[in-house]
C-alpha cells in the first residue's frame, strides 16, 4: 500500500466521524483510568463497522496509548504486581483461548460478564474489601485475569476489579494497568502475526488495512488520552475509586449486553 492509499479515508464521512468520536471517548477513558480503550472502540464501533476490521488495528492502537502514558507513569508501577500479573498472563491467556474449543463461547463470556459487573457493583454500593497483597494474591489475580482475557478480552476488566479491593494508591493501580497492557498487547499483537492468514476471514490480521485503520485513529485516540491525562491530576483516591466502579459496571454491562445479543441472535 502506497503513501496515497494510506491517506484515504477508511469510511465514509459520516461513519468515519462518528467512529472518530467513539475513540476519542475511548481515548479519555484510557487516560484517566488507565484501561478501558478496547471494550469502548470495538462497542461503539461494531455498530457501523465489522469488528474484524478494526479489531487488529485496535492492537496497534492499545500499544501505542501504553508507549504514550509510560513515560508518565513509570515511576508509580508497582513492579511486585506487574511481575506476577505478567507471569499469570502468560500462564493462562493460552488456558482460556483453548478453553473456547471445548465449551459454547458466547455463555462462558455471558457468565464472565455477569460476575464481573456483580463484583463492580458490590464494591461500588459500599462492600469493603481490603486484601493484602501477598504473593499468592498476586499471583492468583494474573491467572485470572490472564484466563478472563484469553476467554472473552475483558482482562484488563479483571484485573481493575481485583486491585480495587488491594491497599493500592490510585497512580500505582493505573500505572501497573497501563503496564500491563502493554505487555499483553505485545504478546496479543506477536500471537496475531504468527497466526496463519486463513484464521482470519478477512486475510492477513496485521496486512496494509490494520496500518491505515490504525493510522486513521490514533490522532482521536491520542487526543482524548491528552485529555484523560489532564482529568486525573486533580482527582482524589475515593473519587478515582468510584469513577473505576462505575467505569467497569458500565464495562461489564456492554460485554453481558453483547453477550446477551450474541445467544439471541
Amino acid at each position: 500500500m502506497t503513501a496515497a492509499e494510506l491517506l484515504v479515508p477508511p469510511l465514509a464521512p459520516a461513519t468515519l466521524a462518528y467512529s472518530l468520536c467513539v475513540v476519542f471517548a475511548a481515548g479519555i477513558v484510557r487516560g484517566f483510568a488507565g484501561f478501558g480503550f478496547s471494550a469502548i472502540t470495538v462497542a461503539g464501533m461494531s455498530l457501523v463497522v465489522s469488528p474484524a476490521l478494526v479489531v487488529p488495528a485496535i492492537f496497534m492502537l492499545e500499544i501505542l496509548a501504553s508507549l504514550s502514558q509510560l513515560r508518565g507513569i513509570a515511576r508509580d508501577v508497582d513492579l511486585p504486581w506487574l511481575g506476577w500479573l505478567m507471569l499469570g498472563n502468560l500462564i493462562c491467556i493460552p488456558l482460556g483461548v483453548a478453553l473456547l474449543a471445548w465449551l459454547p463461547e458466547t455463555p462462558l463470556r455471558l457468565l464472565i460478564g455477569v460476575l464481573l459487573m456483580a463484583a463492580a457493583l458490590l464494591l461500588r454500593g459500599g462492600a469493603h474489601v481490603a486484601l493484602e497483597s501477598t504473593r499468592g494474591l498476586r499471583l492468583a489475580a494474573g491467572l485470572a485475569s490472564g484466563f478472563i482475557n484469553g476467554v472473552a478480552a475483558i482482562g484488563g476488566i479483571a484485573v481493575a476489579v481485583l486491585l480495587s479491593t488491594a491497599k493500592m494508591a490510585p497512580a500505582a493501580l493505573r500505572a501497573t494497568l497501563i503496564a500491563l497492557l502493554l505487555f499483553s498487547d505485545v504478546v496479543s499483537l506477536i500471537s496475531a502475526a504468527l497466526m496463519p492468514s486463513s484464521a482470519h476471514a478477512s486475510g492477513n490480521l496485521l496486512g496494509p488495512d490494520t496500518l491505515k485503520w490504525a493510522l486513521w485513529l490514533a490522532p482521536a485516540m491520542l487526543a482524548g488520552i491528552w485529555w484523560g491525562q489532564r482529568s486525573f491530576k486533580g482527582v482524589s483516591p475515593e473519587q478515582f475509586r468510584r469513577h473505576v466502579l462505575n467505569l467497569l459496571i458500565g464495562l461489564a454491562a456492554v460485554s453481558v449486553v453483547r453477550s446477551v445479543v450474541g445467544l439471541v441472535w
